[in-house]
Parts: structure tokens; sequence; C-alpha cells
């Protein structure tokens, strides 16, 4: 019998779709630190294929293939064939929770992980707490002291990616454009981000705002359900887009806009996700198409706003979910090139995954730290005034990267230094 049920497993024709040719190895990052075949995109849809015709079981070898995959969709970008990896991969992951027997302890994190993190109003009662220990030198003791190297790697990656939390940023429900309103804009707000880091969502909508947009931001929105989906959690994740569509529909936008990678890229794909709901599969495919990074809506929207300069050399780093699974490469860079005194600068090994990958650098933290620590490297021979990046998962993964390293160079999310330049004052952060 296959290793895999009936309820949307792998299906076969976008596993057929691999012809095995190779050009998604140097692509993989997993398969770039160890070379080994079952670590690459074709190795695992071999294995794919294994299950699927009851060639192998679901063993925690196999399993554990899976787990070590970032799901960073590079290999998709490489792929001469268009196969489908992202469909592939959330599918076979859907599979191995539902029918893989996790250890008590992996039960224990992952029930840890899903349990805060996509729960914005635990996440709000957590703030407080989280900032007295910052602010009373606790944090700063605890780190002094090696205590962090005693604790489990998965709790100490916890602790190490938090962000410095300061005054809490509400935004409002509606913000009216200034001068001539372009569009009615919702935005998302995504859940960790609006709790840890509320000022990326502030800069996105004082700059959408700024662009005559009209924006909502609708407070009863939930998670996303990407931290989930991507995570093979798929029935958590459907009642979360659920929510999502709900909400939106009642704002009555004309474009929905995202500024994290891999929630934009999750939003994107309710359509295919809901299609089976006969009461959401439309309302999914219409909500998904009026989805849009928000570099990419800015770039199509054009500007109206004066640029004030910034004199400082920027390194754009692609946030996986943004460039591979969103195809959004350009955009951020015409938009910070479009800034009076930026010197604009790639960094090598721009395909690679830094390590974040919704909740990888919490459930496989060395790996995640090893590429994260190859950015920081490039990072520091390349000496930039500050990193911009469009989603938060990698500015926390390469922030932590950075301070491990020795180094001091401040990570931004793009839409932080348009907004500084509008309003013509250096951006926060530096």
């Amino acid at each position: 019998m296959a290793a895999f049920d009936t309820h949307h497993p792998p299906r076969p024709e976008l596993i057929d779709q691999c012809v095995h040719c190779g050009f998604c190895l140097p692509a993989c990052p997993t398969y770039a630190l160890w070379g080994n075949e079952m670590d690459s995109p074709r190795g695992r849809i071999y294995l794919m294929k294994m299950a699927s015709e009851g060639a192998t079981d679901m063993t925690d070898k196999w399993v554990g293939h899976f787990d070590t995959c970032l799901g960073c969709m590079s290999c998709m970008t490489a792929c001469p064939s268009g196969v489908d990896y992202a469909k592939l991969i959330e599918a076979t992951r859907a599979q191995i929770e539902r029918r893989h027997p996790r250890s008590a302890m992996e039960r224990l994190h992952r029930w840890m992980i899903f349990s805060t993190f996509p729960r914005v109003d635990r996440l709000k009662l957590l703030r407080p707490v989280l900032r007295a220990y910052q602010q009373s030198g606790l944090q700063s003791l605890i780190r002094g002291s090696g205590l962090l190297k005693l604790l489990p790697k998965q709790i100490g990656a916890m602790e190490t990616l938090m962000p410095k939390l300061g005054e809490h940023e509400t935004i409002a429900p509606v913000t009216p454009a200034q001068g001539v309103k372009r569009k009615r804009v919702g935005l998302v707000l995504g859940c960790v981000q609006r709790e840890f880091m509320p000022e990326i969502n502030a800069a996105t909508v004082r700059v959408l705002a700024a662009e005559g947009c009209e924006v909502i931001a609708p407070a009863e929105q939930p998670c996303c359900g990407a931290l989930m989906v991507h995570a093979g959690e798929e029935n958590p994740a459907l009642d979360l887009a659920r929510r999502m569509i709900d909400t939106f529909e009642r704002a009555n936008v004309d474009v929905i806009v995202t500024n994290a990678g891999g929630c934009g890229s999750n939003v994107r794909e309710y359509g295919y996700q809901l299609r089976d709901d006969p009461k959401y599969a439309d309302r999914a495919a219409a909500f998904s198409a009026k989805c849009k990074d928000v570099a990419e809506f800015l770039q199509e929207l054009g500007p109206r706003s004066e640029r004030h300069p910034l004199k400082m050399r920027v390194a754009y780093h692609d946030s996986c979910h943004l460039q591979h699974a969103q195809g959004v490469r350009s955009q951020p860079r015409t938009l910070l090139a479009g800034i009076p005194g930026v010197e604009l600068m790639d960094l090598p090994e721009a395909a690679l995954c830094c390590g974040s990958a919704g909740i990888y650098n919490l459930v496989q933290p060395e790996t995640a730290d090893t590429l994260a620590d190859r950015k920081a490297q490039f990072i520091g021979a390349a000496k930039p005034d500050v990193v911009a990046t469009g989603n938060i998962g990698c500015m926390l993964q390469i922030g932590a990267a950075v301070s491990r390293n020795g180094q001091k160079t401040p990570v931004l999310h793009t839409i932080q230094l348009i907004d500084a330049s509008l309003r013509g004052g250096t951006p926060s952060g530096i």
C-alpha cells in the first residue's frame, strides 16, 4: 500500500513533471551544504514517488529528508520543466503530520510554536513580559552567562531571534489617503510582525497613504496561516484562511497588500488551498487575485510623493518566498534605487535561503544558523550601511547572525527605507 492517504497526496502528474535533470541541485540550500542527493529537490521528489507507489514506508529517515527541506522554492526558479515543488512539498508535509508519529519532544515543541506565534491575542499578552525581560537587563545577563547554551537548541533559538521591543505602534483601522485618493488598499498585518515589529506596518501605512491610498487594516484579521500550511498543519491553516477571506470581504478593498514574503506567498494560494470547499473556493480565488506584495504594488502604482536623499550603501537581500514563490525581484530594487543617494548592491548567493523559512529556524536551528552565518560573512565583506529585505523572518534571522558574527550592520525592511526617504529623516533602527 502507498504511504500516503487519499486526501490530497502529492499529485502524480506533478511528480512526473520532474525529469531529474539536476538544475535544482546548486539552487538547493541543503544540497549546497551536504551534497546528499536525498536532500535535494530531485531526491525528495523521488522519495515522494517511491512512497506513492508503495516502494517505501514513511520511516523516520524518510521523514527526515522532508523535515530538512526549507521550502524556500529556489528550485522552482531553477527548474526548466516548471515543476511546482511548492504544491508537492506542502502536500507531503500535510501527509507526514497526519500519518507519521513524532516524538513527544517534537510534538511538544511544535505545539508551543503553533499555540503562540499564529495567535495574535497571545502574542499581545506575551509582548509586555518580553519587553520587561529586555529592559530589566535580565536578557543581557542570561545571554552573557552562557545559560542559553545549556538549553535545548530549539529553545535557545527562540530567545536568540527575539527582536528588540520598543513602544508599541497601533495601526488605525482606517488611514485616509493624502491628496487625491488613488486606491482603497487592505493591509495584511501579520501575527509576529504586528506585535513584535509593528514599526514595519506603521511605515507601510505611512508610505501607502503618502502615495494616495486609503489604507484599511482590520484589527480583527487573524494570522494568514502561512506558518501552519508550510509545516503541514493543513486544517488549522484553512480555518485561518477562511477567517481572513471573511474579514477582507467586509473591508471591500481594491487591493490586498502584504509586506512579508511568507505571508504574501501563502495568501496568493488560498484559491488552491480551498479548492474543495464549495462555500469558499470562488471567494478564495477572488481574494488571492487581489493580493500583491507592497513593493510590487508601489512599483505598479508609480511614485507621487517626493523622495528625500538617504546617503547610504544598501545591500538588498531577497526573501525566498518573495523572489521564488511570488516572482518579486526587480520591484524592491527599483524602489530602493529610486531614493536619491542610495547606492544599491546585491549580496553573493542571493538565491540561497538565509535559514529563516517559516518555523525552520526554530525546528532545525543548526542548519538555519549555518545558512545565516554564510549571509553574515557576505555582509561583513561588502560592508553596507544597512541590509534591506522584504520579510520579517529574514530580518530576524540575518540580524541574529550579524550580531553573532560580531557585526553591527542594521537589517531593515525595504518599506522602512522608503518611509524614511518620504519623511526626510534617518530610518529608525540605524
